[in-house]
């Protein structure tokens, strides 16, 4: 039994003026329509949240805001926090607990690899710390060490606490890793590997995408909850496609994730999301978005509308 329920989790990315600072208004219209859009499970501050890059006045704002607008029955917020200590990351956890949050996506400190020893104490030392709490590990190669199976198998059983990650590189192959050797975490895939992770028991989707197509993305949950294989297989195809016709050539540009997800947030209904980024990373412009947008509106809107 896993030790968080099987859902869709879906980002809130955050806007910024000019000046860098935030447009509230537009973020609670963020959080607010993405739970109209039935995703009660959200978070803030992962990398497409742009989680590395906020001061913590800005960290503190944010968190307030959004435990306002987060505070109904029915809802399961997360903060995400990114540091390059412990002693970083335990005192903005320990900020967004002081205001009721009891959920928290976090990554390893990335200024240098974490040995296997360093590895357990950075866990024990974080999730040990707020023994109420629940922890999602946030598994990407940004940190300078991806987890494997055995890897969360170890830390797993020393913290129990820890009670998801999510995983959206490495394929089938670590989609398999990471359910056979540890299935009582939940598992977030993205849309490219949730198929392969379906195939080895109770997992759940990141997704990415969820915007574009809400109701598709709790199409293809149920589709790997009750292995309905023939509709798996459709909309693990009609997803990449999605992704890569629509973006595809932004892809090839290779940016940081929150230039990606600002523009799927204002493709998904958000036309008030800017799409500029914290200094010192480079968003989009409008001729670029103004692309998708053309592309997306002719060959997947009825798709994702139906």
């Amino acid at each position: 039994m896993p030790r968080y329920p099987q859902t869709v989790l879906a980002s809130c990315e955050i806007p910024w003026d000019e000046h860098e600072q935030l447009l509230e208004d537009v973020f609670r219209q963020e959080v607010r329509m993405v739970l109209a859009m039935g995703f009660q499970h959200l978070y803030v501050f992962g990398t497409a949240g742009e989680g590395y890059a906020v001061d913590s006045a800005r960290f503190r704002q944010i968190v307030e805001i959004f435990r306002d607008e987060t505070s109904g029955a029915e809802v399961y917020p997360q903060i995400g926090v990114i540091g390059l200590s412990t002693a970083t990351i335990i005192e903005r956890i320990a900020l967004a607990h002081a205001l009721g949050f009891r959920t928290f996506q976090i990554s390893l400190p990335s200024w240098g690899a974490l040995n296997d020893t360093e590895l357990l104490r950075f866990f024990t030392d974080v999730c040990g710390a707020f023994p109420d709490a629940r922890f999602l590990h946030y598994n990407l190669p940004r940190a300078k060490r991806v987890l494997g199976g055995a890897d969360y198998r170890r830390i797993a059983d020393a913290v129990p606490n820890l009670a998801a990650t999510k995983n959206t590189g490495g394929g089938a192959q670590r989609a398999a890793d990471l359910m056979r050797h540890a299935p009582d975490l939940q598992h977030f895939f993205g849309e490219d590997n949730f198929m392969a992770g379906s195939m080895f028991g109770e997992c759940s989707l990141l997704a990415s995408l969820g915007p574009l197509a809400p109701r598709r993305a709790w199409e293809y949950l149920a589709a790997g909850r009750d292995l309905q294989l023939d509709r798996l297989l459709t909309l693990h195809h009609a997803f990449l496609c999605l992704l890569y016709d629509v973006l595809g050539p932004l892809l090839a540009k290779e940016r940081i994730d929150g230039a990606y997800d600002k523009v799927i947030v204002r493709l998904g209904g958000l036309e008030a999301m800017p799409l500029r980024l914290l200094s010192p990373y480079q968003g989009f412009d409008e001729h670029e978005y103004q692309q998708c947008r053309r592309i997306f509106d002719q060959r997947y809107a009825a798709w994702a509308g139906a």
